[in-house]
């Protein structure tokens, strides 16, 4: 039924984005959001008969507009796109799931679950203009994978060892291999960090997240292709996420909307 919406929108010439019932138009000013909003809210109750939520819907700034996971923010004139703050902290609730301690298995196993993880997390995501948050969450990531290599060794006299094969020296390997400092604290050492570097993890075959980004992207600089899923996903004419910042979007959601 929301198909007929599409049609309308298009018609109209606006430039919008749907997905299921949750609708975001933009358009040049807030006085026209104002009135596209009004329009397309009598278009949904009087001719489509349905019931638009207003708790949901609302007039904003493009770049404070959140949709699918995907946030906006003002750069050069323009709006791009970046990663919702509540998508990171799921993405942040999942690892955490596949680096507990207490999950025993093997770190082949382990590493297999987190590349799936992160294969399908980063296709999704590898629209977002900026790499700089994968930085921030590699690093993270990575201390939490050292917690989990730290209790594998258990024992004071192996983690010795196993320090001194990595290349730390006997002193430090003595002091740190002994010491009863906490997982998370100990895996955020320098010592640990020189002894499990990133070349470490990349034999193993980890996937790192802004890695993944950089090939994702570079792969699809020669390619582009346009997706379309009656009754679920609209869209047209143009890119709202390379609208300027001076734009607005009026967002209309029916009954049942949960975003």
């Amino acid at each position: 039924m929301l198909d007929d919406l599409d049609r309308e929108l298009f018609g109209r010439g606006h430039r919008f984005v749907r997905y299921a019932d949750d609708v975001r138009v933009f358009v040049r000013s807030k006085r026209a959001a104002h009135r596209v909003l009004a329009s397309v809210t009598a278009v949904v109750e009087q001719r489509l008969k349905l019931k638009v939520n207003r708790e949901k819907s609302k007039v904003v700034s493009a770049s404070g507009m959140t949709m699918l996971g995907f946030g906006f923010y003002s750069r050069g004139g323009g709006v791009q796109t970046r990663i919702d703050r509540k998508a990171l902290v799921r993405w942040k609730d999942r690892i955490r799931e596949l680096t507990s301690r207490k999950w025993s298995i093997a770190m082949d196993e382990r590493i297999a679950e987190i590349n799936r993880f992160t294969a399908g997390w980063m296709g999704y995501f590898q629209l977002v203009d900026s790499p700089r948050v994968f930085s921030g969450l590699d690093e993270w990531f990575r201390r939490r994978m050292r917690q989990i290599r730290w209790k594998e060794w258990k024992r004071p006299r192996t983690r010795q060892v196993m320090l001194r094969k990595l290349g730390i020296n006997e002193r430090l390997s003595r002091e740190w291999g002994g010491t009863g400092k906490g997982y998370w604290r100990v895996a955020g050492s320098p010592v640990l960090a020189r002894a499990l570097p990133n070349a470490y993890w990349d034999d193993l075959g980890l996937r790192m997240l802004k890695p993944t980004w950089q090939r994702l992207r570079s792969a699809g600089s020669t390619a582009g292709c346009v997706a379309r899923m009656s009754g679920g996903v609209g869209g047209g004419p143009g890119d709202p996420a390379l609208l300027p910042d001076c734009w607005w979007g009026a967002r209309v959601g029916s009954r049942g909307s949960g975003r």
